[in-house]
């Protein structure tokens, strides 16, 4: 998991403004493992990008990570002053 953190943290850094704002929090559900990525409200529109490709971009990379176990990885990308 915290390579997974590691992972998540080095493709979003050089992206955003704010990269001391980033926080990841790692929620277990039942068929997933949910990153949940809070981003300074500034960022959310670098990481997002036109019509999500950046976003979908950053999922690609995430997804294509096996890991152990039955479950899949969720990447949620939210506001921080939501979180």
């Amino acid at each position: 998991m915290a390579d997974m953190n590691e992972l998540i943290l080095t493709i979003v850094r050089p992206l955003v403004s704010y990269p001391e704002k980033l926080i990841i929090d790692v929620v277990e559900k039942d068929d997933f493992l949910e990153y949940q990525l809070s981003v300074h409200p500034d960022d959310i529109g670098r990481l997002i990008g036109k019509k999500g490709r950046v976003a979908k971009a950053i999922r690609t990379i995430i997804y294509s990570v096996k890991v152990e176990g039955p479950k899949r990885i969720r990447l949620i990308i939210q506001n921080s002053e939501n979180s």
